[in-house]
């Protein structure tokens, strides 16, 4: 084999690597913007897969602290834990919202505000227990955002 071919068999095989799990899509992600000198805040999300697996963590250059939370109630009161790791069943869309599993990032040194972009790096694992990475661009919204982007007139009803 030639040094050219060896060369363009190799990036192929790299290429197939690192598009094992390029099915696994994410959508309307977005990060919720804080005031001055808030520590904290929530990545949202909705994720699909074709095989079964899940997200076990994310991180990010904004803040060295990136965990996978769950809201939930307990005991009929609203808790946060983190979690090792949220399900992504085959062909089913999981939301990552407020109020239920999201992303924090915990530990922020600056102010994160509106029409700012936060990126991400979310890692998945497979049945097989391969890990891969997907990076995403999360714009940020408003403080008040809700789960679903502003429309063109807004988020109000006519």
């Amino acid at each position: 084999m030639t040094p050219i071919a060896r060369i363009l068999a190799l990036s192929a095989a790299s290429f197939l690597v690192s598009t094992a799990y390029a099915q696994v899509t994410v959508k309307d992600a977005w990060v919720r913007a804080t005031v001055p000198k808030q520590q904290a805040t929530g990545a949202f999300m909705q994720i699909s897969a074709p095989q079964d697996s899940k997200l076990v963590s994310a991180s990010s250059p904004v803040t060295p602290v990136v965990e996978v939370h769950e809201m939930a109630v307990q005991d009929g009161v609203m808790r946060m834990r983190q979690v090792p790791s949220v399900a992504l069943p085959a062909g089913k869309t999981v939301e990552l919202k407020p109020g239920g599993y999201h992303v924090m990032l915990l530990d922020l040194k600056q102010q994160v505000k509106e029409g700012d972009t936060v990126p991400l790096t979310l890692v998945f694992e497979g049945k097989d227990g391969k890990r891969e990475s997907l990076e995403v661009k999360a714009p940020v919204r408003a403080l008040n955002a809700s789960a679903k982007p502003a429309t063109a007139h807004g988020d109000h009803k006519h």
